[in-house]
Formats: C-alpha cells, structure tokens, sequence
C-alpha cells in the first residue's frame, strides 16, 4: 500500500511538471505568433514561475483527476493483466483531457489557455499519459523489474 501510494504522489508530481511545462510553452507559442520575441530565459522564468504558481488550483485538479482514473484502470486491468503498461497510459491520458473537457462544459471556461487548441489539449493528455506510465513503472510487480 505504501508503494502505491508512493507510486501515486511520484505520477501526480510527473503529470504536473509535465503539464505545466505544456502551458507554459504553449502560452508563449501564442505571444511568440503575435509576433513578439520570446527568448530562452523568457521560457525558462515562465517554467519556475508557473510550477511555483499553479500549485493552488492546477496540481489539486491533477490529483482528483488521477484518484479517478488510475483505480478505474486498475479495475479493468484485473480483468485484463496484459493491458497494464497501456491502461495506466491511457487513464492518465484520459484523466487530464477529460479534467480540461468538463470544466470547459460544466464552467463555460478554459482554464488553461493552451487547451483551447486540440494541439493543446493532447498536449495535457501526454503529461497525464507519462504521470500513468511513472505509476506503470512504481507499481509492478518486483519480478517484472
């Protein structure tokens, strides 16, 4: 239980880092269209700044988002032990275009800019996809390693 829930934090964690990275770029990829120079250290200040700033509202959004979908793919995994590495893939995946899609229908609103393209959008599923691959990798079974 306790690697699991190690497991988790470490996949919650890589999704975030992942995720923001994404919105950061893609927030500057849209100023950098408007024709405004966007240099190296601009995109690293932006890194730090949203990873030290989106804590609040954007890591909180992950974890639910994760606490959903991760037990949804283990169940189906049970049923299917082979689909391991891609139900975990898939769920993170899931758990952060869906997170984006209901808040978007239930809100009205695009929390993340960036999201409001399919570019973006896929973008969020790759950083959920990568925190289900870390918990893939945690949670298996000793053997397997």
């Amino acid at each position: 239980m306790t690697r699991t829930i190690g497991a988790f934090i470490v996949a919650v964690i890589g999704t975030y880092l992942l995720g923001v990275l994404f919105i950061g770029q893609g927030n500057l990829a849209s100023v950098a269209e408007m024709g405004l120079t966007v240099e190296f250290g601009d995109r690293i200040n932006t890194l730090v700044h949203d990873l030290t700033h989106m804590t609040a509202i954007y890591l909180p959004l992950v974890t639910v988002s994760s606490i959903i979908a991760f037990p949804v793919a283990a169940m189906i995994i049970r049923l299917k032990p082979s689909l391991r590495l891609i139900g975990y893939i898939s769920a993170g995946f899931v758990a952060l275009v869906a997170m984006h899609v209901i808040m978007k229908m239930t809100l009205g609103l695009t929390g993340v800019a960036p999201t409001r393209t399919l570019v973006g959008l896929l973008a969020q599923g790759i950083a959920g996809g990568f925190g289900g691959y870390l918990f893939h990798l945690l949670t298996r079974s000793r053997s397997l390693s």
